[in-house]
């Protein structure tokens, strides 16, 4: 998986942060880098429950639109299409 600059700039922010306290500035993208990240777990998760729900349904169609959600917000598929 590839990252997304909010998680490299999360990244950096953490490593700053250990070092030194963040100015305002600093805090303010760290909160928001939190923020989109809260955000973009949220969207995977109920990606993955549709997906599953696709899956009991038997909608191979559905469940292959959603994998491609997936894979673009994570640039990965989903494992069980990996098999």
């Amino acid at each position: 998986m590839s990252l997304m600059p909010i998680h490299e700039r999360l990244a950096e922010l953490w490593t700053i942060r250990s070092k030194r306290a963040l100015s305002a500035e600093e805090l303010a993208d760290f909160e928001h880098c939190l923020a989109v990240n809260a955000m973009i777990c949220r969207q995977v998760a109920n990606l993955y429950n549709l997906s599953l729900l696709a899956s009991m349904t038997g909608d191979t169609e559905w469940q292959h639109d959603i994998c491609r959600k997936i894979e673009r917000l994570t640039g990965t598929p989903p494992a069980s299409t990996q098999l």
